[in-house]
């Protein structure tokens, strides 16, 4: 039971490990850019000079806004154990952009520049489109099973989160599995540490001195470390505004990459949210997705080329006891860090095995919040609904060569991995509707899903018309079965 209001603290101890978490997930993020877009020509200047720094503002102004959200709900439902949302880039998103979006622009343009303007003006239009889309959040969120919303957000978490961390966990096996074990017996057990240290920070003192104790981690980390210290400003600048010009003459076909990867967005917006309501922590949706899309638009207008979303986290923040102050931290912290380059130098100094646990615990919860906060007679529609997921893992790991990768496997994978998270929730949709025997309502999901593979926002590449032939059919075929059901169970009715 909720603890009535006396006081809703501005931090309070069990918002350090939720700061770990959310923070280690971020900076896994910016590392993953600056590494990324410096391999495909992109200059330290643009890298460090602009898009962190974008990237940053966004990251800020989001978490800012969700604690001042977090404290208004905890004043109207009068208690102090509200957990504000998480806030940051999402990494299925963050991937599509370097490779959807700044890639191609690059070699259509040759101009690494001109490319990063591109970008800049695709992600402001991506967050004007979340902006536009949140009008209709809560029928959407009203209208789909929360199974399969929160099955799709489950197969995220096992994928991207959890069991990409848990690969990079086992990359150090002793000092990796030693911090998973530390975050397991706090975290999960809720035992004590030492000294009444927070699990994620005792962790990973532990963790970083063991790493160096044992030469796993040697001192020319150091000298990398401070390789891109300096000062870069949070200035806002018209990339965004010139980009827009060269978007709509003669880089109009990375436009067919933002819509579908904008409508992914704002679902994981409110898959999240939703999860957050089955953990006790009500928001509106339609809000959500509303400020996620002008916190997308005011990065771009600081360089920032990655929409932000309510992070996947946020129920691994409820489960940590976690309140306002996690979020303000991560706002505040994001941005001195990427004005004076101290991100690349803690990624740097801190072995990636010793945060990683902390976001398998993060996946951990997510995927159990899937479960806990259905009825049992929806677990297989979960189930269902996660699978896409590894096959959207696999195409996004190899990019560009999945298909000539996994073409042994199964010619599928690539297939199923685009549009994964539409694919997830319908799936999931259908399978809820059939469980409660509403046949009608599984053909119209059916027939949504035929729609969008026959414009390509599930299992093709591009969007155009009949993108997806076979799925359309194959669909299509679904919805046609699911009528003969529904106009059996009238028959019988009238019996």
């Amino acid at each position: 039971m909720a603890a009535a209001l006396t006081s809703y603290p501005w931090y309070k101890k069990e918002d350090t490990d939720a700061f770990f978490a959310l923070f280690q997930n971020n900076i896994a993020n910016f590392i993953i850019i600056a590494i990324t877009m410096i391999e495909l020509g992109f200059p330290a200047s643009i890298v460090y000079g602009q898009v962190l720094p974008g990237a940053a503002v966004a990251v800020m102004v989001g978490n800012f806004y969700y604690a001042w959200s977090a404290a208004r709900l905890a004043r109207k439902e009068q208690r102090n154990d509200v957990t504000a949302l998480s806030y940051g880039i999402s990494t299925p998103v963050m991937f599509v952009f370097l490779f959807g979006v700044l890639l191609p622009a690059k070699q259509l343009t040759g101009d690494a520049e001109l490319a990063w303007k591109v970008a800049v003006a695709a992600c402001f239009i991506s967050g004007a489109i979340e902006a536009v889309i949140s009008l209709i959040g809560r029928w959407v969120q009203h209208h789909l099973p929360r199974a399969a919303m929160l099955g799709a957000v489950a197969g995220v978490a096992l994928t991207f989160i959890a069991g990409e961390m848990l690969f990079k966990t086992m990359e150090m096996p002793i000092v990796g599995l030693v911090v998973l074990a530390i975050i397991i017996i706090g975290l999960v057990a809720r035992v004590s540490m030492p000294f009444k240290l927070p699990t994620s920070l005792f962790a990973i003192i532990v963790g970083t001195v063991m790493a160096y104790l044992i030469g796993d981690a040697g001192g020319e980390r150091f000298s990398d470390a401070f390789t891109h210290f300096g000062f870069y400003p949070l200035l806002p600048n018209l990339a965004w505004f010139e980009g827009l010009g060269l978007l709509f003459t003669s880089m109009l076909a990375v436009l067919t990459v933002v819509l579908p990867i904008t409508l992914y967005n704002a679902i994981e917006t409110m898959n999240n949210v939703e999860a957050m309501e089955a953990a006790g922590d009500k928001y509106d949706v339609r809000e959500c997705q509303a400020v996620d899309g002008v916190g997308t638009m005011i990065g771009a207008l600081f360089g920032g080329v990655f929409p932000t979303t309510v992070y996947i986290a946020t129920v691994g923040a409820k489960w940590m006891g976690a309140g306002r102050g996690y979020s303000l931290l991560n706002g505040a912290v994001y941005a001195l860090a990427t004005m004076f380059g101290l991100i690349a130098v803690l990624a740097a100094l801190i072995p990636v095995s010793v945060v990683a646990p902390l976001l398998v615990f993060v996946g951990m919860s997510m995927i159990a919040t899937a479960f806990q906060a259905n009825d049992t007679r929806y677990y297989p529609a979960i189930a269902l609904a996660m699978l896409p997921y590894f096959a959207n893992y696999v195409m996004t790991r190899f990019n560009r060569g999945a298909g000539e990768v996994v073409s042994d496997i199964s010619s599928a994978i690539v297939v199923l991995g685009q549009g994964a998270m539409f694919t997830a929730i319908l799936l999931g949709a259908m399978t809820v509707s059939v469980i409660d025997h509403q046949f009608r309502r599984a053909a119209a999901f059916a027939v949504i899903a035929a729609g969008f593979s026959f414009i390509g926002l599930m299992h093709a590449s591009v969007l155009g018309f009949n993108a997806a032939p076979d799925f359309t059919l194959g669909y299509g075929a679904m919805a046609l079965l699911f009528v003969y059901f529904a106009f059996q169970q009238g028959e019988a009715s009238k019996r």
